[in-house]
């Protein structure tokens, strides 16, 4: 038998809805909707395979890599590889997705601000071929 203690996720830890997501994230809300801030923030982590449909946001993103290996792209741009201590400056608009390795789970803060002009507007799924495009 094993002594291993299953992982721990912190007090309000939801699974990424199904629909917006293609393997399994979880997702912490460090500030949710509705706060003074304006900012929503979360902490995502993406299982190995994991990422997000196409989406995008009316006042941009800030991702903030704290651990792991992942993915980002934007529409029409290549694929880029992501690492712990990165930060991805998404543009207001901007398509893009964002996800884990195959084999490599990958941890984010998501920053969205200026929430007032929406929060995300999700899109179809990423294809198989477009995550596995990174040379």
């Amino acid at each position: 038998m094993s002594d291993e203690k299953p992982h721990q996720r912190p007090a309000g830890t939801q699974q990424g809805a199904a629909e917006n997501f293609n393997g399994v994230a979880w997702v912490t809300l460090l500030t949710p909707p509705g706060n003074p801030t304006d900012c929503v923030v979360g902490d995502v982590t993406f299982e190995p395979g994991a990422r997000n449909n196409w989406h995008s946001h009316a006042a941009g993103q800030i991702l903030l890599v704290t651990n792991g290996l992942g993915y980002y792209q934007e529409a029409g741009q290549p694929v880029r590889l992501l690492r712990q201590g990165d930060v991805i400056k998404a543009q207001p608009g901007v398509k893009h997705w964002h996800g884990a390795l195959p084999r490599q789970a990958m941890t984010h803060i998501a920053l969205n601000v200026n929430t007032e002009k929406g929060i995300v507007t999700w899109l179809q799924p990423v294809t198989e071929h477009e995550y596995t495009s990174y040379r």
